[in-house]
């Protein structure tokens, strides 16, 4: 069996993966000036989320029951991920008249708003969420980032079944 379909391998190649997509994000924020709109924010933590309990998974090095244990809570943050991530991409592609107006910025939400109404609203999108600013063949950023959940919660799932023995 190949070294990088065993568990522990996985999870490390898991969480350096998230730690170079968000430290892309942040290169595309503070060096290209790009800022990210609230929903770009919530799959940061969607990645945040992943990286950090497939780190948690590597130091731990659990028995089966435990992989079954990380493996949900990571499927769990990558369908989370997911779910932001098509709303992105269904708001890109709105007709100009049908994209929603812009609102308060999330700092200003999170100061002066319950967080219920935050995530609310966050959820809803604004005019900014519809802009496409970045695009990597013929693809936007919503739109890679939903086909890296994709793809990472299938490949979890296939370690994790593939290992499911030992």
């Amino acid at each position: 069996m190949s070294g990088l379909f065993r568990p522990r391998s996985w999870f490390l190649l898991l969480a350096l993966f998230c730690a170079s997509v968000l430290g892309y994000a942040l290169y595309v924020q503070y060096v290209e000036f790009l800022d990210p709109c609230p929903l770009c924010i919530l799959q940061r933590v969607a990645y945040m989320w992943i990286g950090l309990i497939a780190l948690v998974a590597v130091i731990h090095n659990p028995g089966a029951g435990g992989r079954w244990f990380y493996s949900g809570l990571i499927v769990l943050g990558c369908v989370a991920g997911a779910l932001v991530a098509a709303r992105h991409v269904w708001l890109q592609n709105l007709p100009p008249d049908q994209v929603p107006e812009c609102g308060m910025g999330l700092n200003y939400m999170l100061e002066s708003l319950p967080f219920k109404e935050v995530l609310t609203r966050v959820l809803y999108g604004s005019g900014e969420c519809a802009q496409i600013d970045w695009v990597f063949a013929g693809l936007s950023m919503p739109w890679w980032n939903l086909i890296c959940y994709i793809g990472l919660s299938i490949i979890t799932l296939l370690v994790l079944f593939r290992n499911r023995s030992s």
